[in-house]
């Protein structure tokens, strides 16, 4: 019998084999307008067999009857055909079409990219978790032309965002963008994880952003976080990772050695008694007899090596055929750099549901809970650390046994300067060790909504409700020390604070959509109401007890200390708009937003915001049929109106004093009044925008550039009294941002497993003071930091004298009448003659710089080999100044230590430099004038992300199933290269006190989805 079943095999394997014997398949493949496509996959299905069309789209490969052919090629839809025993297969691929028929989202409602003419970039989920960040606006710098994101290492801190330059005069409101999540408005959204995000809409210019009126001036982000579809099999999502931050170009700052040559360079006789008093106390170096035996370096001292940042979330999402759902937990973890109680801890909870009743509703709700700690370390370390001389020991045990001998109370080990007799005490651990920041924030969002189709597939409406709230509790407290008579805090304190906002909004729109014919039509109008609720409670009190449990104000052995003071605020706003969307065969596009909104918070109730947007889709011309290299070619162009509702209701005030005057020897009382008052209304923000969007070369080359001129009318600025000093706030200045954007990227692939996707984004920004109501110019800054807003000037520009160099010998200094008035010496810095009339006065001061970037850049590279994934990540700026104010507060601490740089660069005799005055020469006021000795060049290149990724699919392990898998590490900033002498040149507003520098980040992660 085995004979016969051993027979029958054999002829079936022989028929088989036959069955598929090989052949050579060749043909051509060409895209739909017949141009052959060179570079295109072709792969015999479930194998590695393969090969790629040659420069005119042909190709041979040979593979057998019965096989199955996969045609592939990047920007166009894959083919798999059958060979059936073919030996000629011609095909044409269609171009895949998925990003322009994309849906992106806008102001109350969606668009798809072809449609859209305004100026609006968005950013998937994974690219924004591509940063280790608490703070999702951080996962967008350098990745959006036209948006500038700045930097604090300090954990749980914001960003500050700027979106198409500064409109506003600094104080009387600020530049930062509305944030829109899932129909709700937000100033910040710490709140959020950026694992929660779903896309993220950057809506860059007026036409795009009028759709939200008063509070839309500095731009709009758009968000959608990540929720459920129906009829998808439920998923499971984890996302972790941990990593360590690490302190990166760190500043050095003058050792004992270059200290102590320095003060002897000075010759000041007090500061070289206290370098003795520091011999004397704590003994002489052994490598130089001359310089104390301490050498301090404050900075190594104050910051850790490296500092934890971790993040995990979990996500469910899911749906059938009614209902969809996600819901999901996050954690995030970010201790900070300082030897301190720093760092920041935060733990989300969300969930949403959206179920289809019936045909014809829709409703659906969705929670997010926030809670998070941070503990804030005192900035005033950083400062500190600059100024404290590196002669000064962190203890001091000497002065401890000396104190607790004495019986003082609160005897602390730190040691002081003050010991030396320096004035201050310069150790920052004083502001370190001994105070202590908390904050508690509390956020709850949710909203309900339900839509109505009215019409089937033409007409619904929605009705949306939103609420907002938050609990925050800040709590600071001081702690008593005792080191010298002057380094002492005799009793401890606390202040602290109640901060509760209750924000609801309730949004209702009407929607029409149809097409007919050649026309496609979407209109929609609405109505939005808001109730923003704001109460604040603040007290304090000093000598609490020392538990951290009895750290209450009612916990004062000191009731005459106690003080309270407390305010609140509502606002309400009424809002109508509506917004019409039309396109003619898909080539001729316009949209027009009309808003007209209420408020009750100025004198002005209301406000009506047009705009509208044209666009033009050249591409679909018959006459471009034979340009084949242009796959998508659209111009558009759009103007709107906005408003900024963040600035006061009003300014200054109304006083009354009293007059006691002597009329015939008898005394007469009166009074008199100052009007300083002033109503305030919404700033107005003009833009316009035109630019294009092209795809070219099969759509590998993709293309996005605007030109943009933003105008702020009725800016809020300081305007001086008649017959009176001071100024008062008043809507009459005018402010424009114009510049140029351009972001392009191309997509390669190099063989069938190798891909790659290269690109940047370019932009340029112009800053300039149109209107100051008549004024020569508005004053900024302080007197001896001088900033200055002129017509034809960046808002707040610096401002003082040029230096041409330093008086290099007595023959200089003779041969110069301006030398020779001051009584200056070879050391000293020259300053520029503006004018020519050997006088250096007011009038030879001028505009050094601005704080404002002109050119941002950034750039992208993606490498997809197999199941491994690379990209990397630049930026950088150029065009901007930074005050070194560290440096120029010699001013009020010239007893101080100064950074490494200025030690070695300084003037110490002919040609030894040009640059920096002498020792001596630091602390004449003739050098301490404000010039650009002070100030640096803002520039700097970035590599901003670096990730290396493998991904796990469809495994199994013993027999089951295995989870899809991606492990990652990344490098978040490995590198900045800059001049300037500082940690970092991230610094919002161009003025470098003391910013908490931005670290390296290294981290190790995974995502596993069940």
């Amino acid at each position: 019998m085995r004979k016969p079943i051993l027979f029958l095999f054999l002829c079936l394997l022989v028929t088989s084999v036959f069955a598929q014997e090989s052949v050579t398949v060749s043909g051509n493949v060409t895209d739909n307008t017949g141009y052959g496509l060179p570079g295109v996959s072709i792969l015999q299905k479930g194998t590695t067999n393969g090969t790629v069309t040659d420069v005119n789209g042909n190709y041979s490969l040979k593979t057998t009857t019965q096989s199955t052919l996969v045609f592939s090629f990047i920007g166009f839809v894959s083919q798999e055909i059958p060979v059936n025993g073919q030996t000629s297969i011609n095909v044409q691929l269609a171009e895949d079409v998925v990003g322009l028929e994309e849906v992106v989202v806008v102001g109350y409602g969606e668009l798809k990219v072809k449609d859209l003419t305004s100026s609006i970039t968005t950013i998937k989920s994974e690219e924004l978790v591509k940063t280790p960040a608490g703070q999702a606006m951080q996962g967008l710098q350098g990745k959006v032309a036209g948006v500038q994101i700045v930097n604090s290492g300090a954990p749980g801190s914001e960003p500050t965002v700027r979106i198409r330059g500064v409109g506003s005069f600094p104080s009387s409101s600020n530049s930062s963008p509305l944030y829109v999540v899932d129909g709700m408005y937000f100033d910040n959204i710490d709140f959020l994880n950026p694992s929660d995000i779903a896309t993220l809409s950057v809506l860059k210019d007026a036409s795009a952003s009028a759709i939200y009126g008063v509070r839309a001036a500095n731009g709009v982000v758009l968000i959608t976080t990540k929720k459920g579809s129906l009829n998808s099999k439920t998923s499971i999502t984890y996302e972790g990772y941990y990593g360590v931050q690490v302190p990166q170009n760190v500043m050095q700052m003058a050792n004992a050695e270059q200290f102590v040559n320095y003060i002897n360079q000075t010759g000041s006789a007090a500061d070289i008694s206290f370098i003795e008093n520091a011999m004397q106390r704590y003994g002489r170096s052994y490598l130089n007899p001359n310089v104390p035996n301490v050498n301090t370096d404050w900075y190594a001292e104050i910051m850790k090596s490296h500092a934890i940042q971790q993040n995990h979330s979990l996500s469910i999402l899911g749906g059938n055929d009614k209902t969809s759902y996600s819901m999901g937990v996050s954690y995030f973890d970010q201790d900070g750099l300082l030897e301190a109680k720093n760092s920041y801890e935060r733990m989300n909870i969300r969930s949403s549901i959206d179920h289809q009743a019936n045909s014809w509703l829709k409703a659906g709700v969705n929670f997010n809970v926030s809670n998070g700690t941070k503990y804030i370390a005192s900035d005033a370390a950083w400062f500190s650390a600059y100024h404290a001389v590196p002669i000064l020991p962190v203890y001091d045990d000497e002065n401890y046994n000396d104190l607790v001998a004495a019986g003082v109370d609160y005897p602390s080990n730190y040691s002081s300067a003050q010991l030396l007799d320096y004035r201050g005490s310069q150790n920052p651990f004083l502001n370190l060790a001994f105070n202590e920041t908390r904050q508690d924030i509390r956020k709850i969002l949710s909203g309900v909504y339900a839509e109505v189709e009215l019409v089937p597939a033409k007409v619904k409406f929605k009705t949306n409700y939103n609420v907002s709230m938050m609990f925050l509790k800040d709590r600071s407290v001081g702690m008593p020390y005792y080191i010298t008579n002057s380094t002492t805090r005799s009793l401890s304190s606390i202040s602290s604070s109640r901060t509760t906002i209750v924000n609801q909004f309730f949004d209702n729109t009407l929607t029409y959509n149809d097409s007919f014919g050649d026309h496609n039509l979407s209109a929609m109008v609405g109505t939005s109401y808001r109730d923003e609720w704001y109460d604040y409670l603040v007290g304090s009190a000093e000598d609490i007890p020392l538990n951290e449990n009895a750290w209450y104000i009612g916990q004062t052995q000191s009731e005459t200390s106690k003080e309270v003071n407390d305010n609140a605020e509502r606002l309400y706003g009424l809002s109508y708009f509506g917004r019409v969307s039309y396109n003619y065969q898909n080539k001729y596009i316009a949209y027009v937003t009309l808003r007209r909104e209420g408020t009750q918070k100025y004198q002005e109730k209301w406000g009506t915001f047009p705009a509208f947007g044209l666009g033009w889709v050249v591409s679909e011309e018959s006459f471009m049929d034979g340009v084949g290299f242009i796959n998508y070619l659209k111009f558009r162009g759009g103007w709107g109106k906005l408003g900024n509702d963040k600035i006061a209701r009003q300014d200054g005030a109304n006083t009354t004093n009293p007059v006691y005057l002597a009329i015939d020897d008898t005394q007469v009382n009166g009074t008199t009044t100052t009007s300083t008052f002033g109503y305030l209304g919404w700033e107005t923000v003009t833009g316009t925008n035109v630019g294009l969007n092209a795809e070219l070369f099969n759509n590998r080359l993709s293309i996005e550039a605007d030109y943009f001129i933003r105008d702020t009318e009725d800016a809020a600025i300081p305007v001086s009294l008649k017959l009176q000093s001071g100024s008062v706030l008043r809507n009459v200045g005018t402010i424009r941002n114009s510049g140029l954007e351009l972001a392009a990227s191309w997509r390669g692939e190099i063989t069938k497993d190798l891909t790659y996707t290269i690109g940047g984004n370019i932009s340029t920004l112009k800053n300039e003071v149109r209107d100051l109501y008549g004024q020569t110019y508005i004053n900024g800054g302080s007197a001896e930091f001088r900033q200055r807003s002129q017509v034809g000037e960046p808002l707040l520009s610096f401002y003082g004298y040029e230096v041409a160099g330093v008086y290099q010998n007595e023959a200089e200094v003779n041969a110069d009448p301006i030398a020779v008035a001051n009584g200056l010496v070879p050391g000293d810095l020259k300053y520029k003659d503006q004018d020519g009339n050997d006088v250096i006065d007011d009038d030879d001061k001028v505009f050094l710089g601005s704080y404002i970037p002109t050119f941002n850049y950034g750039g992208f590279l993606g490498l997809n080999y197999k199941n491994f994934e690379f990209s990397m990540n630049i930026m950088g700026q150029t065009g901007n100044k930074i005050l070194n104010r560290k440096r120029g507060e010699i001013i009020w601490t010239n007893d101080t230590n100064i950074d490494a740089e200025l030690a070695a660069g300084l003037w110490n005799g002919e040609g030894t430099s040009n640059k920096y005055p002498s020792a001596s020469g630091l602390r004449r006021g003739w050098n301490q004038n404000f010039s650009d000795y002070l100030l640096e060049d803002g520039n700097f290149f970035r590599i901003q992300n670096i990730q290396l990724a493998y991904n796990i699919k469809g495994t199994q392990l013993f027999g089951k199933d295995m989870p899809d898998a991606k492990i990652y590490l990344t490098a978040e900033k490995p590198l900045t290269v800059f001049k300037y002498n500082g940690f970092n040149p991230e610094v919002p507003n161009g003025i470098d006190r003391q910013f908490y520098p931005v670290p390296a980040v290294y981290t190790v992660g995974v995502n596993l989805k069940f």
